[in-house]
């Protein structure tokens, strides 16, 4: 019976990531690491974009430290959030991207990137909803193009916090991402669990192949 309580809870609380995200954006904002510890791993997904190429900052935020690096590089960002509170500072903040609100639980943006960041946001999907959505996401991808994902480290279902408030968080196995990935054309390249040299995140690279 615990156990049909706490699964009962973490369905609720799955439900409830935009609104928390709402509420919380200027203080998850103001707490979010901007000392781009996640640099190595944005070096290798947009390893071989050109300048001036297209960039997914999907589960955007408020733009900093991810986008705002990107556009630092010169290629042409667009973030994506469905929290209108987080968009509308990563838009004041980067006037020179494009902010579009969006879910990407059915994503559908009518353009494809030579690289898309999903960092810190698809992990908050239940282990259904990742199913549906990321062979959407995938195929958001140019023929070469890398995806960067935030994952568990197994399949689950756990906890974290995000200004003080408690946010689902979940993950499918490496085979099972594995497996959707291959069904929308992409091939996982690396995968590191619990990466010591990213502060403990686990991190998923695709690469949608060449024509």
């Amino acid at each position: 019976m615990d156990a049909d309580r706490e699964q009962d809870r973490l369905a609720r609380l799955a439900t409830q990531t935009q609104a928390i995200y709402d509420r919380q954006a200027v203080a998850y904002d103001a707490g979010r690491p901007k000392d781009l510890f996640e640099i190595n791993w944005l070096r290798r997904a947009i390893a071989d974009v050109p300048t001036g190429g297209a960039v997914l900052d999907l589960g955007c935020g408020a733009g900093e430290p991810i986008a705002a690096w990107l556009v630092a590089q010169g290629f042409e960002v667009t973030g994506c959030d469905f929290s209108q509170s987080m968009l509308d500072l990563f838009a004041k903040r980067l006037p020179q991207a494009r902010a579009i609100r969006a879910d990407m639980r059915d994503l559908a943006l009518n353009q494809q990137f030579e690289a898309i960041i999903d960092w810190g946001a698809f992990f908050h999907l239940t282990r259904a909803e990742q199913r549906h959505a990321l062979p959407l996401i995938a195929k958001h991808l140019t023929p070469g193009g890398r995806l960067l994902l935030t994952v568990g480290p197994g399949e689950g279902e756990v906890t974290g916090h995000v200004g003080g408030e408690e946010v689902f968080h979940a993950s499918l196995s490496l085979p099972e991402y594995t497996n959707l990935l291959a069904q929308a054309g992409a091939e996982v390249e690396e995968f590191v669990p619990n990466d010591p040299d990213c502060r403990g995140f686990t991190v998923l690279l695709a690469r949608r192949p060449k024509l």
